[in-house]
């Protein structure tokens, strides 16, 4: 891997059970703090436990082991148990853990993708070998769509008739390891009638556009998630941009995190545009404007 390209992120592990580590990059975390009262919140998802008071704002609370399908905290337990205060999608979300481990610097280079034995319906985007133990990456993009679905629906965007047949001239791919980022990007598109390539991480994009471009048909705008198990997207931007090979695309970067540092160094490895996931309206005319660049 390129000097260029190393970026390592720091972890921070927790337990929903007694035995099990989990990981979250500490991007998402604003704060984490022991368990307070909460005000229950009527007709709500059952794995939201209530709110709670942050810094002047009311922030929702989740269980996360019974949002994931373990059994949720006693009240018992919730007296020892932790809340991990969350910035994620432009929203402040708060997660009720059992117990808080350490945070760990990682590479996402070192990530393993999660075994297709587990299915779509796993709340994992990778796992990582710690002090010889497995720690699961949460999706916390999934976790969110379930509890709340009305929250990955793209809105209606409104464009040209010139917009939208400029949108239909493009070879677009489409990079994300999350399962429900795919799904929102794919259908800002599909309500477009544009179609796409996707893949699911960013190696793959990379033998694709290769493949493409062999074919004389390379990929006109790429849009890349950053946080990715094995080749992340800021690794993929470096290596596109230091090829002299690959016809050069457009390149959005998208991230759940509400983070200037993460926007600073993808333009420092070469990005066009870093976006905050997820807005559909944003995308598209992020997507147009690398259509005009030419």
């Amino acid at each position: 891997m390129a000097e260029g390209t190393k970026h390592p992120q720091k972890l921070l592990l927790f337990y929903l059970t007694s035995h099990r580590p989990f990981g979250l990059g500490t991007l998402k975390i604003r704060e984490i703090m022991p368990f307070v009262p909460l005000t229950r919140l009527p007709h709500s998802h059952s794995a939201v436990v209530g709110t709670m008071s942050f810094r002047g704002s009311a922030v929702p609370v989740i269980d996360m082991a019974a949002a994931v399908g373990y059994q949720p905290l006693t009240s018992e337990e919730r007296k020892t148990a932790s809340i991990i205060v969350t910035d994620i999608q432009r929203r402040e979300i708060g997660f009720l853990i059992r117990s808080v481990r350490k945070i760990v610097e990682a590479e996402w280079k070192d990530v393993m993708p999660p075994p297709t034995s587990l299915g779509d319906r796993a709340f994992i985007t990778g796992l990582l070998n710690i002090e010889d133990q497995i720690v699961q990456l949460l999706d916390v993009e999934l976790l969110l769509a379930r509890v709340y679905p009305d929250s990955i629906a793209p809105g209606d965007v409104v464009l040209t008739d010139v917009q939208r047949e400029t949108l239909k001239g493009l070879n677009i791919l489409l990079v994300d390891d999350s399962q429900v980022a795919r799904k929102q990007l794919s259908d800002a598109l599909d309500s477009k009638d544009v179609t796409y390539f996707v893949t699911t991480n960013g190696q793959d994009a990379l033998d694709l556009m290769v493949n493409a471009n062999s074919d004389g048909n390379p990929i006109d705008i790429l849009v890349s998630d950053i946080e990715m198990p094995g080749l992340d997207g800021y690794e993929l931007t470096f290596n596109v941009r230091d090829s002299s090979s690959l016809k050069q695309p457009y390149i959005i970067l998208h991230t759940s995190l509400n983070s200037e540092m993460s926007v600073s160094y993808a333009r420092q490895v070469g990005a066009d545009e870093a976006l905050t996931k997820f807005d559909a309206e944003e995308l598209l005319h992020a997507i147009l404007r690398g259509a005009e660049r030419d």
